[in-house]
């Protein structure tokens, strides 16, 4: 009686060709998950410019939420109202409904202080007199001709506020312009942080 050996490879073929589909199924799936992700619910943006030095250098990479609540203070990502097709990274600082005054670098929101801490950096390199923003009401900027910021609108400026293109410019952004808040800066790797 001979003993007869099995050599096992229609099953190894079997079992790599398995192997290989399941693993083409599952990147192929991984893949739509994440351009799901960043299509619906995240943004990935470069930070392009100096308009928000000194929180963020130009060729920061930033991750923002889409549709999220929108508070005072948040750092987010909007479109270009100048500029078709760009996108443009601020800080709000007026909330629907609110006054905004900037009088001898003092931000006043409804009447009463604003504290900006993000602004000590440049504010102290100054030189003495010299207002880092400019004073100016609602009522007097040529874009927003009225004391209030409107419904469903934002007034936003940029951090490095004497070269920011901001509010004062361009007037008030409407809450469908903003394409989400910056949650997380993620480079450079040294700089990460949360929001």
């Amino acid at each position: 009686m001979k003993d007869s050996k099995k050599t096992g490879a229609p099953e190894e073929e079997e079992s790599f060709g398995h192997w290989l589909v399941q693993t083409i199924g599952l990147t192929v799936v991984f893949v739509g998950i994440v351009v799901l992700l960043f299509t619906f619910v995240l943004a990935n943006d470069q930070v392009s410019g100096p308009s928000m030095q000194p929180t963020f250098e130009s060729g920061d990479r930033i991750i923002a939420l889409r549709h999220d609540k929108i508070d005072r203070g948040d750092i987010v990502i909007l479109k270009a109202p100048d500029e078709p097709g760009a996108l443009y990274i601020k800080r709000v600082i007026g909330m629907p409904g609110d006054t905004v005054q900037s009088k001898n670098d003092v931000m006043y929101i409804n009447g009463k202080k604003y504290p900006q801490p993000f602004l000590k950096t440049y504010e102290s390199e100054l030189p003495s007199g010299t207002l880092y923003t400019n004073n100016f009401s609602l009522k007097t900027l040529a874009t927003t001709h009225t004391n209030k910021v409107p419904a469903s609108s934002y007034f936003v400026m940029g951090d490095h506020r004497n070269v920011s293109k901001d509010s004062r410019m361009l007037g008030f952004i409407k809450k469908s312009s903003i394409v989400g808040v910056v949650k997380l800066r993620y480079w450079p790797l040294n700089q990460m942080r949360t929001f």
